[in-house]
């Protein structure tokens, strides 16, 4: 994986519309370029999920499905650090301009078990709610850099 200059990885479910909507919210937010993306279905999120103990869809393996949204810091670094659920979306708000930031402050505050709940609530429900897309949508040409 090539070095993304101490820019979170976040690594989302290519198919899905929900995730797909929520990464083209952060685009539009990141002004300080702090976010770079990649699909749970490519292989170059591989090494980064490998490392971790993350494997694509398969439920009889234990592995987390991609509907859980990961968030990287230091990817390939020495600090490599990885966020799920609802602690990789406080780790996103906390990259964005304000009042992102003091949202995620606030509730960091609500116990982790239960931020993790209402996060399992929305995955399970996405595709039936908001849909799945056969594939993973390709960037507009202006996006392309942000995406691995």
């Amino acid at each position: 994986m090539e070095d993304l200059g101490g820019r979170q990885l976040v690594v989302f479910d290519g198919r899905c519309r929900l995730c797909n909507g929520a990464v083209r919210w952060l685009l539009a937010r990141d002004w300080n370029d702090r976010l770079r993306f990649v699909a749970f279905e490519s292989p170059k999120a591989a090494g980064v999920l490998a490392r971790h103990g993350f494997g694509p869809r398969n439920s009889a393996t234990g592995a987390i499905a991609p509907g859980t949204l990961l968030v990287v810091r230091d990817p390939n670094g020495p600090a490599e650090r990885i966020f799920v659920r609802s602690a990789a979306v406080l780790a996103l708000w906390a990259e964005l301009p304000r009042p992102w930031p003091a949202l995620a402050a606030a509730l960091g505050w609500i116990p982790r078990p239960l931020r993790d709940l209402g996060y399992r609530l929305v995955a399970r429900w996405r595709y039936r709610i908001w849909g799945e897309l056969e594939s993973c949508p390709a960037p507009a040409a202006e996006e392309r850099e942000r995406f691995l």
